[in-house]
């Protein structure tokens, strides 16, 4: 390539998740083609973000706050906290549902051969706040892998040691799904969460 620059944009974009070399390739001639207003406001945007944006002391999600808006929202059931693995499935839970409870990011699952511990995943931070607060439920969100279960069954003895009461999301067939499209470990988990109708 004849430019070393625009080499080291392309090999920095591909650290984007589901951005590979022919996709690197195309956002940055694109970039580098169009209004470079564009490219100016996006590469200041990226560094603001990454010197401002921390964690939440309280839930440990991204924010330019010493405490995010929803730890801070008055309006919020704080005798509820959901449990989840990033802060991606924050925004997804607050887009997609009615919930008005608190969280507590993870930021990640256990993976003791990744060397993933409870301490890394803050979950003494967690059990702090379980201790100290009048947190009444504790909805466990994380993923259905291995590590996810694992994770969830960690937090629920925790909390079944402090009488506080666990739930974990249900799992199953998506709205407007057919049955025969569903695979058979998600339609297992689908029959044994019924619920009465």
């Amino acid at each position: 390539m004849s430019s070393s620059l625009l080499s080291d944009l392309i090999e920095s974009l591909q650290f984007l998740p589901g951005v590979g070399p022919k996709s690197a390739q195309r956002i940055a001639f694109h970039l580098m083609g169009q209004n470079r207003n564009i490219a100016k406001n996006l590469a200041s945007s990226l560094e603001r973000a990454a010197n401002e944006i921390g964690r939440c002391s309280v839930c440990r999600n991204f924010t330019e706050l010493a405490v995010c808006k929803t730890c801070s929202d008055a309006s919020r059931d704080v005798s509820t906290v959901c449990v989840v693995e990033n802060p991606l499935d924050v925004l997804s839970i607050e887009q997609g549902s009615g919930y008005r409870g608190t969280y507590f990011v993870l930021l990640g699952r256990l993976s003791p051969i990744d060397g993933i511990s409870a301490e890394v995943l803050g979950i003494p931070r967690l059990e702090a706040r379980l201790v100290k607060e009048d947190i009444k439920e504790v909805i466990i969100a994380t993923g259905t892998t291995m590590e996810g279960e694992a994770t969830a069954h960690y937090i629920r003895e925790i909390a079944h040691q402090l009488d506080i009461r666990v739930s974990r999301i249900a799992y199953g067939v998506p709205v407007g799904g057919d049955l025969e499209f569903v695979d058979s470990s998600t339609l297992s988990r689908a029959l044994a969460s019924r619920q009465s109708f």
